[in-house]
């Protein structure tokens, strides 16, 4: 998994509350077990008409807003089905951070699985966050995961928390399975104890 340590880049404001897995990435994209390939396909409903073609005032479509690598949302973010490909297509579209007041728990945790920083903020302070974000692509901010701040190119600084383990996994770029393989020795040690001292399993 990607580390995330530091990102600058343009945030992309999403007001709508309870933003679904559903409208996050359709169900008609959920055949894929693969990670990459689903970024195009972000927002589907909302990014495109019948024929395929932008949607030219949806945010993601906008010229400002195309390498967008933040989103401030609206509140309840990430609800509905738990799928996880939601995260997938964030990641793919170059997502790496999405602010919101609220998540939904399977969501939220899926996003550090992923290499994503969601962030829980204030209504106030997300508010603020969302009324710079409206600036384009001046609104460039910083999120430094180590110093748990973002940093507005104003020179605005808006602290937030993030549990420590979810922080040390995204620091070093761990998944569940590389959670698993960095026990690698300790297993394998306790393997060979087991198979001294249980030969018939």
């Amino acid at each position: 998994m990607e580390k995330f340590e530091k990102i600058t880049g343009v945030a992309a404001p999403m007001p709508l509350i309870n933003i679904d897995t559903d409208m996050i990435i359709p169900k008609l994209f959920l055949k894929t077990i693969k990670r990459s390939g689903l970024g195009v396909n972000l927002f589907d409903e909302m990014r495109y008409d019948d024929d395929r073609n932008e949607i030219p005032d949806f945010v993601l479509n906008k010229p400002a807003y195309r390498d967008a690598e933040i989103i401030i949302a609206g509140d309840n973010f990430g609800c509905g089905s738990s799928r996880e490909h939601a995260p997938w297509a964030i990641k793919d579209f170059g997502i790496r951070c999405v602010i919101s007041t609220s998540f939904a728990d399977i969501f939220f945790n899926n996003c550090f699985k992923n290499g994503i920083l969601p962030i829980v903020l204030p209504e106030a302070e997300r508010d603020f966050l969302m009324k710079y974000a409206e600036n384009g692509s001046n609104a460039r901010m910083t999120i430094d995961l180590e110093a748990q701040e973002i940093t507005a190119s104003d020179g605005t600084v808006i602290s937030f928390e993030v549990d420590a383990f979810k922080k040390h996994c995204l620091l070093e770029g761990l998944d569940d399975i590389g959670q698993t393989m960095a026990k690698v020795d300790s297993i394998a040690s306790f393997e060979k104890q087991a198979e001294v001292s249980r030969p018939w399993v």
